[in-house]
């Protein structure tokens, strides 16, 4: 079997750039890509009985409105190269989850594009680029 790519996607034109550069990746090594947007949620937020009925609901919203908008024309469009790629919408923290994604789908390697945050905004919330190099299972390509 052919090995597997992970590329994260999150709509911007470096999400795009790592898709591509991903696609380029695995066609020359013969590898299947998965392709995937993660919903930035987290677990620690505190409701009201009456919000956390509305939260499956709106996390469902979300699921679709991301695959719809985001996930499926990008993989539509690498699909047209010719590679077997797979899409996939989950919520979470984006570096923990693409490195959950990495040992479930058995990808050999993760490939995400860079923002470009500020300094400052760096310093306060850190990056997800560099959230995810340091707790990856296997290599991680950080595309300009």
């Amino acid at each position: 079997m052919a090995d597997v790519m992970l590329v994260g996607i999150d709509g911007s034109e470096g999400g795009r750039r790592a898709a591509d550069f991903a696609a380029e990746r695995a066609k020359a090594g013969k590898a299947r890509l998965v392709v995937a947007y993660v919903i930035e949620w987290s677990p620690y937020t505190f409701n009201t009985p009456e919000e956390n009925e509305m939260r499956h609901k709106r996390r469902e919203e979300e699921i679709e409105r991301a695959t719809s908008e985001v996930l499926d024309p990008q993989v539509a469009e690498l699909k047209k190269t010719g590679l077997q790629v797979e899409g996939m919408v989950r919520h979470g923290h984006a570096a923990e989850v693409l490195s959950s994604l990495a040992k479930e789908t058995g990808a050999c390697q993760i490939f995400i594009g860079r923002k470009g945050l500020s300094k400052l905004q760096m310093m306060l919330f850190g990056s997800v680029a560099g959230s995810l190099v340091q707790i990856s299972p296997v290599p991680v390509t950080v595309v300009p």
